[in-house]
């Protein structure tokens, strides 16, 4: 072999090896990203934990379990406890604020919150003698991102912004938990940048050309960047959306009512994918796992960028 064509044979070996390594990288973490998204999902809708009802003693389980979730990961508490406290209905409940501090000295006295309703509505109207309404695509799947996405960035600690991951009680009450934390963060004098939920991202739209969508879409530029930031298209614009007002309707608006931020809500759920909204069959038998680590494995570098970003990129677009 002459020199030039050993040279030749060198760089496409090497450039071989260079798009093929990323690929089998990012498999390998969507893989371990679903055998973590599998046994969490698998723990949330547990009949054990009856609907995750706020104020109860199965809703109780999931915070326990999410809280502890937290700290293995070397998440801090916020507050004096993972734990924020508030009423709902006459009853005692909880919003669960994870905190990772952020590296840069300036940029961290800024926030990212990352987050998703913990909650359910505990039962349904009976399907095949079952009533429990165990929530699977709402919101145990939202939730299971949070805490996908907190042990990721737990172990990278490469967020210069400080990021609060908070699983959010009594959504299904009225947004009384997004409402508590948003308003006591105001109250605190919080720098919140910017807020990202996420609400039923369980099962994949129907043929659509992104994997999910954003409400309150045109308000910001938040899906823009996204997908600039990913180098790739990962949400969309998904009309029912706006027509339903689903933009005021999860726990993204409290943040905006607060703040006047870039609040807004990544979902999946399309009015047409999925047939058991807050019914008994909501369950995890039904969620697609491997989707679901697929989107959460690609929301990390766009996230991160959001995170990292000198200047706040995200804005809200103007008269609005």
């Amino acid at each position: 072999m002459t020199a030039i064509k050993q040279l030749q044979y060198a760089l496409v070996v090497t450039f071989a090896f260079v798009t093929i390594v990323p690929a089998k990288a990012q498999q390998a973490m969507e893989s371990t990203d679903k055998i973590y998204v599998s046994e969490t999902m698998t723990f949330l809708t547990a009949d054990e934990l009856q609907g995750r009802k706020s104020g109860t003693e199965g809703y109780q389980k999931a915070v326990d379990y999410t809280a502890n979730e937290l700290k293995s990961m070397g998440i801090t508490p916020f507050f004096d406890a993972y734990t924020d406290e508030f009423e709902a209905q006459g009853k005692t409940t909880y919003n669960v604020v994870g905190y990772l501090e952020g590296t840069d000295k300036d940029l961290a006295k800024e926030f990212v919150i990352i987050g998703a309703h913990l909650d359910h509505i505990g039962s349904a109207k009976p399907s095949g003698g079952d009533t429990i309404a165990n929530g699977a695509n709402d919101n145990a799947s939202g939730s299971t991102a949070v805490l996908t996405l907190a042990k990721h960035f737990a172990a990278q600690k490469a967020n210069k912004r400080s990021i609060l991951f908070v699983l959010f009680g009594a959504e299904e009450m009225g947004l009384l938990g997004s409402a508590h934390l948003a308003k006591k963060l105001k109250e605190k004098n919080v720098d919140v940048y910017t807020m990202i939920n996420f609400e039923m991202i369980g099962v994949p739209l129907n043929e659509k050309s992104y994997m999910a969508y954003l409400t309150g879409f045109e308000l910001t530029n938040m899906a823009e960047k996204i997908n600039a930031y990913a180098e790739e298209e990962i949400i969309g614009y998904l009309p029912k959306a706006k027509e339903y007002q689903l933009f005021k309707r999860s726990d993204n608006y409290p943040f905006y009512k607060e703040y006047k931020i870039p609040a807004q809500t990544i979902s999946t759920f399309d009015f047409t994918n999925y047939d058991y909204y807050h019914h008994a069959d909501d369950e995890a038998e039904y969620m697609n796992y491997e989707f679901m680590a697929k989107l959460i494995d690609k929301m990390k570098t766009p996230l991160l960028s959001i995170i990292n970003t000198d200047k706040k990129e995200i804005v809200m677009k103007e008269n609005q």
